[in-house]
């Protein structure tokens, strides 16, 4: 089996989680995607904002974990928001799986972390 590559970075910003990926979130890489969130996840993150703008690809295996993520996160009171670029095909894939609706979704980082 392949492994994809990905990057996985953080920030923290006060009570906000900033974690960008830069790669493709797929079923290769999100066994490893899903350990570093849920490890870098703490209680005292209000919210975790999760930067998709260098993802290259996004199958069914990301889009699910993102799902995950935002129930566990939701359950402990906090939440998930993405970072998109508008127009790009990520937008268009989780729009079409209602991700647009489930999450708020920023078109740039700055974006984000003014919403707090």
């Amino acid at each position: 089996m392949s492994s994809s590559i990905i990057n996985v970075s953080d920030e923290r910003f006060g009570s906000t989680l900033l974690i960008a990926l830069d790669g493709e979130l797929d079923a290769a890489s999100v066994g490893e995607v899903a350990i570093k969130l849920r490890r870098l996840v703490q209680n005292r993150a209000v919210r975790l904002v999760i930067d998709l703008g260098q993802v290259l690809y996004l199958d069914s295996a990301g889009i699910n974990l993102l799902f995950a993520v935002g129930g566990e996160l939701s359950a402990r009171q906090q939440r998930l928001e993405l970072v998109v670029v508008p127009g790009s095909p990520i937008e268009r894939t989780l729009r079409v799986v209602g991700a647009d609706q489930a999450f708020p979704v920023h078109a740039s980082r700055d974006d984000a972390l003014a919403a707090a």
